[in-house]
């Protein structure tokens, strides 16, 4: 079917005695009949980098020719299921295309048609690799530079490669992906086959409660894939350890207690879990690039800072992050860290200033924090007419100098960027014990800082405490530099799976799931949480 446009358009100028030689190679074709070139040339000329292209290989065709079936077929197999991927399917029209194949009648015809065949690869290369949106006009806070792909350079090595496993290679190669992938099919499947059945009645189930509720949460744990097959009608220590597992995959208090929390999340239906996955993939694509064979994962909505080497956890720490207010929010973007600040001093930012700490500071309040000139020079208080400010003018920095109760506690980890974001310890344990870690001016908190830096600096001494501690005990703003500099990846995502494969889910607590979802739903990437 694919090349019945090559046959039809040979047999035309073989009527009016141009070609006597059918399946002859199209390349001589284009050559003989300089119409080809000319409308393709004119049909490119709009976009700088596939007309490089074409000029480049003077305007041979692609696509259009008797021996370029290979690579129509797998573009338009991938196209069939660009929809597995959450990908819009509509928006590559892979229907028009072979109707357009087979309407040709005339070399114009065919040069529009190579034309419009590259313009729907670059198309559909763009949205696997690098995302079907720009995260920058959906949610501010997301900062994420996205890896585009050069489109001259993507038709050259296309050119150049099996067609098949180009075009399968152009999805995210990070194992994340193809688990989510699979996580979507399986979601898929159980929407088809109606779902998880009925829901948990509201009740708390403790070891021994049983019941009608107990079977219907039994009957909810089976069909979800946490229990095997069971005639339980007592929350015995089976059912006990599936709801155990089952809230440790969903970031809920891990005590094995099916309370309020847990049944809802218990009830949430599978349609909903799709958004979520679907969302992610999204996500995927957007981080696309490089990770680093040792990187640090911020999962905001997970609470955890982990150093990952070879894709294995190395170390992990519970975290604070920004606060739910719009204006508080932890940004997400990928830097690299470059050194660690060992007693740090902590330089207000002017948006936290004028938030937490003008009206003390006028009134001669906040005592622990100094007024600093730009050759950072301490000035007096007394010095300082605070009524001829406000936050937005004030000529002064704000700073609190090292000591153990710095805002920043006794270290900091630096990747310099415009949002004034970094890693840090914090005086206020007590925040690591809440569930909805939501505290923060925007920059993110360990529970374990000192173990971290022993982490990082293990790369680099025999002895990373005793060169922390020795650093540590000088009292001293210090800075320790990274040999290597390690990439730092801030995400969002309320979907993820682990290193076996179970699949996570999280609360959008900043409500940006939400607006990607609805994104692309408007995208035509999904429709009402199924497929198209």
């Amino acid at each position: 079917m694919f090349d019945m446009f090559t046959l039809k358009a040979v047999r035309v100028l073989a009527a009016i005695g141009l070609v006597t030689i059918l399946g002859m190679a199209e390349i001589a074709v284009a050559q003989q009949f300089p119409a080809f070139r000319q409308t393709l040339a004119e049909s490119v000329a709009s976009d700088a980098k596939t007309s490089g292209f074409y000029r480049e290989r003077d305007y041979a065709p692609l696509w259009t020719g008797a021996e370029h079936a290979e690579r129509r077929t797998a573009l338009l197999n991938a196209l069939a299921r660009a929809h597995e991927h959450g990908l819009p399917s509509a928006r590559y029209d892979a229907p028009g295309l072979i109707a357009a194949f087979e309407a040709v009648e005339s070399e114009r015809d065919r040069a529009r048609l190579e034309a419009k065949v590259t313009k729907v690869f670059l198309q559909y290369a763009r949205d696997i690799t690098s995302g079907v949106l720009d995260p920058r006009q959906i949610d501010r806070s997301i900062v994420r530079a996205l890896p585009r792909p050069d489109p001259e350079k993507l038709l050259t090595e296309f050119a150049g490669s099996a067609p098949v496993t180009f075009i399968r290679n152009l999805a995210p190669k990070a194992p994340e992906y193809a688990r989510l992938f699979r996580a979507r099919q399986e979601l898929e499947g159980v929407i088809a086959a109606g779902g998880w059945g009925p829901t948990v009645p509201e009740a708390r189930f403790t070891p021994g409660t049983s019941g009608r509720e107990v079977i219907a949460l039994r009957n909810r744990l089976i069909a979800m894939g946490y229990l095997a097959r069971s005639a339980t009608a007592s929350y015995d220590a089976s059912l006990q350890s599936a709801v155990l597992n089952f809230q440790i995959n969903h970031g809920l208090e891990a005590d094995g207690i099916a309370g309020a929390a847990t049944v809802r999340a218990l009830n949430v239906p599978p349609e909903e879990r799709l958004k979520s996955v679907i969302v992610a993939m999204e996500r995927e694509r957007w981080l696309n690039i490089p990770r680093g064979d040792r990187h640090i994962w911020v999962n905001l909505t997970d609470f955890t800072s982990k150093i990952i080497d070879h894709d294995q956890v190395t170390f992990e720490t519970v975290s604070v992050i920004g606060a739910q207010a719009s204006d508080r929010q932890t940004p997400e973007f990928s830097d690299k860290m470059t050194y660690m600040e060992i007693n740090p001093d902590w330089t207000l930012p002017r948006s936290i200033i004028a938030r937490s700490y003008w009206g003390a500071l006028a009134s001669g309040g906040a005592r622990h924090l100094q007024i600093v000139d730009a050759r950072g020079r301490v000035v007096p208080r007394e010095a300082v007419n605070f009524a001829r400010y406000t936050p937005a003018n004030f000529p002064f920095n704000v700073r609190q100098p090292p000591g153990p109760s710095n805002a920043l506690g006794e270290v900091k980890f630096m990747f310099p960027n415009p949002y004034a974001i970094y890693l840090h310890d914090t005086p206020e344990r007590h925040l690591f014990r809440t569930t909805v870690r939501t505290h923060s001016s925007g920059c993110i908190r360990l529970n374990d800082p000192r173990d971290f830096a022993y982490e990082l600096l293990s790369r680099q001494t025999s002895d990373p405490q005793g060169l922390y501690h020795s650093t540590l005990n000088t009292r001293q703003q210090t800075r320790v530099y990274l040999d290597e500099p390690v990439p730092v990846h801030l995400v969002y995502r309320t979907a993820f799976t682990n290193v076996r494969g179970a699949l996570n889910f999280r609360d959008d607590m900043y409500g940006r799931d939400a607006k990607i979802y609805d994104a692309l739903l408007r995208a035509g990437a999904v429709e009402n949480g199924l497929r198209i």
